[in-house]
């Protein structure tokens, strides 16, 4: 069985709840091997009141969530199931099951997202010493402060000017020591 991407309708406004949720189903029902990724997607845009700039962000398609899953009837009915979630987009009728996104669907999606398709393996640990090897911040060193695996970007603590200054990689511009 392989994973794709299905679009689940939810109720407006409920997107982000029904991504919680079903995180959570999935870890309390021990489905993360079929239920792999929930994704809401979103834009940035930024807003400018009084004077002040502000990001926001804006669903891009309001009352659906992209999940990630291999599709059996019990991967199925968890998501199908979820308080929040009306049903799969793409399934004619209540026995057949859902038509998943086409590769190329999904790729541009998470790219306008800034995130890949499949995100690499990554072997960095929090508060590794790494180098960095490209952009204005070559040579330095720092400790990972955090990790984004699905965006892979990385905060690294440059040491500048006498004080430690977080600095946001992107994973290939960083190396082991």
């Amino acid at each position: 069985m392989e994973k794709n991407w299905y679009v689940v309708h939810t109720y407006s406004g409920y997107e982000n709840k029904v991504k919680a949720n079903l995180e959570k189903r999935v870890e309390s029902m021990g489905m993360q091997d079929k239920i792999f990724r929930v994704i809401v997607p979103e834009d940035e845009e930024t807003d400018i009141k009084n004077g002040k700039k502000k990001i926001i962000k804006k669903k891009v398609f309001p009352g659906y969530v992209l999940v990630e899953l291999i599709m059996t009837d019990d991967s199925w009915y968890v998501v199908r199931n979820t308080p929040g979630v009306t049903g799969f987009v793409g399934s004619a009728g209540s026995g057949s099951k859902p038509t998943p996104l086409l590769p190329e669907e999904v790729t541009f999606i998470l790219k306008r997202m800034g995130m890949d398709e499949r995100p690499m393996e990554v072997d960095f640990e929090l508060k590794e010493t790494v180098r960095v090897k490209e952009g204005p911040f070559t040579n330095f060193t720092g400790a990972i402060e955090d990790l984004d695996v699905d965006k892979q970007k990385v905060k690294v603590l440059v040491n500048m000017f006498g004080r430690e200054t977080p600095v946001e990689l992107d994973f290939t511009q960083i190396e082991k020591i």
